[in-house]
Order: C-alpha cells, then structure tokens, then sequence
C-alpha cells in the first residue's frame, strides 16, 4: 500500500485521534482515582464500572440514532467473548489503579509490552513459531520494562507491577479479539464487550461503591464517552490502512500522555523512563510489522 495515498493519511489521522483519546482516558481515571477537590479518589473498579457502563450508554445512542446500523447477535461466540470482557474489564482497572499512583505515561508504556504477552501466548495457543525477529522485540520490550520499573531501587515502584498486571490481561484480551475478528463484525464485538463489560464492572463495583461528587460524575461519563469514540476511531483506523503503516501513529499516545501529565500535574518523564518507553514501543513495534507481514 501507497503511504503517501488518501485513505492512508486518513487512516493515520484516524489513528493519532485515537492515540489522543486513549491517552485522555488515562488522565481522567487518574483525576478521578487520586483525591481532589472533587473529594477522595474513587476506587479503580468503580472508575472501570463507569468507563464500561457510560461508553455503552453512549453507543446505544449512536445505534439508536442509526438503526440501520444495528449489529445482529445471531451467531456469536458468547463464551469467546465473554472471556475477552473479562480479561478486558481487568486490563483496564489495573491500568486505572496504575495511572493514579504513577505518571500516566510511564503507566501507558509498561502496559504497550501488551504485544510481547500476546506473543507468548500466541505461541502456546495458536502454535506460532518463535522466530529470532521476536527475541529481539521481546529483549528489547524486557529491557524498557526495566528501565521504567528499575527494580531493587529507591525509583521501582509497585504501581509498575500494576501495569504489568494491565499488559498481561491486554495480551489476553488480544487472543481472544484475533480469534473473534475472524468471524464477528467490528460493530457486534464493540457492542457485546461493553455489555458484558458493563455487567461485570458494576457487580465488582457495588462492593466498593462510594457516592461520587458531581465533578466525578461529569468525569464517570466523559471517560465512558471518550473510550467508545476511541475505540471507534481505532477501528476504523485498522479497516482504512495496513497495521504496519497505522500502529506505529497508536504510539503517540505516550506523546499525549507526557503533555496531558506535564500540564495538569506538572510531571516529566525521566531520561531513564524516556529511554525505557522508546525500547518498548521498539519491540511492540517489530512485532507488529512482523504480524502484517505474515
């Protein structure tokens, strides 16, 4: 494919708006994990339950505005999907709890060694071969993830184990979605992962539930809101251009990230978390040429 056509540059732009919104959705569960003015933080299951619940409010509104677009439910995997629900209900809250107890964009970083889990586990469930382009990748992924964490120093910290956590479960929430692209429409699995997601989250939820100022509730909806419209611009992303020309603009979400944590919060990365990240997104990056290339 051209790079340099239309629909690529379309589908790039497509792709930095996602980066951007992902990375908003970061910054909003760490306003509302962290105490404020808005009052004390809220728990990350109850910041995941409304990032699940409000973003399938909102798509049922789109679907509602737009019948026609409607995804049928017949013939679903069920258990497929709800396997990747749950892996992506837990993804996402260890991600939530991570970003309120250290620097979004180190958080974001560690959580990108996602690739390298789904590697493996691609290895032992889908029979892929290890070849010597993935050692390189996942050496280099390990070596990032070091470099952020710096363990058995005064600089590790467990928030890091976090988003270590949110990388496992994303790698297996990858699994399942490469199984379920196969066979399911885009518009079906986004509508039955935020429904199961939803149920999910608000079980967990109702154990640790606290009643959320009025800022919180503004921020519960617009996290919900900006992940669906994510997600949608992810997807159609991917559907308008190869993913070894697309993925590498996904990574400026760590761009977004910096600015986002260095405005409201006044963080900067370290040189060593600087260097960390760039070898990670190396490594996730290699991979996924490596995947659109057969």
């Amino acid at each position: 494919m051209d790079t340099r056509t239309p629909a690529t540059t379309k589908a790039v732009a497509l792709m930095v708006g996602a980066s951007l919104l992902v990375a908003a959705t970061s910054l909003i569960a760490k306003r509302l994990g962290i105490e404020s003015g808005a009052g004390a933080g809220l728990n990350p299951f109850q910041v995941s339950a409304g990032r699940f619940v409000f973003a399938l409010l909102a798509l049922g509104a789109f679907l509602s505005a737009a019948p026609a677009s409607r995804p049928s439910l017949k013939g679903a995997r069920w258990s497929w999907h709800l396997m990747r629900s749950l892996c992506g209900w837990l993804g996402v809250t260890c991600m939530f709890a991570a970003v309120a107890r250290m620097p979004v964009a180190e958080a974001t970083a560690i959580s990108f060694l996602n690739p390298l889990v789904t590697m493996g586990l691609a290895v032992l469930i889908l029979g892929e071969r290890i070849t010597v382009r993935k050692y390189v990748a996942a050496g280099l992924a390990i070596a990032g993830a070091l470099l952020i964490l710096r363990p058995g120093t005064d600089a590790f910290q467990m928030a890091g184990i976090l988003a270590l956590a949110a990388a496992l479960f994303m790698g297996f929430e990858a699994i399942f979605i490469k199984r379920l692209s196969d066979t399911e429409p885009a518009l079906r699995v986004l509508l039955i992962n935020n429904s199961l997601g939803a149920c999910v989250s608000v079980i967990a939820a109702s154990f640790v539930w606290s009643v959320p100022s009025a800022e919180q509730w503004v921020l519960l909806v617009a996290l919900g809101v900006v992940m669906v419209c994510a997600q949608s611009l992810f997807i159609q992303s991917m559907k308008r251009g190869e993913a070894s020309v697309v993925m590498p603009a996904f990574y400026t979400v760590l761009v977004f990230a910096a600015f986002y944590d260095f405005v409201l919060y006044g963080v900067l990365p370290s040189y060593a978390a600087v260097i960390g990240a760039a070898l990670i997104v190396a490594g996730a990056l290699a991979l996924a040429v490596r995947r659109s290339r057969g």
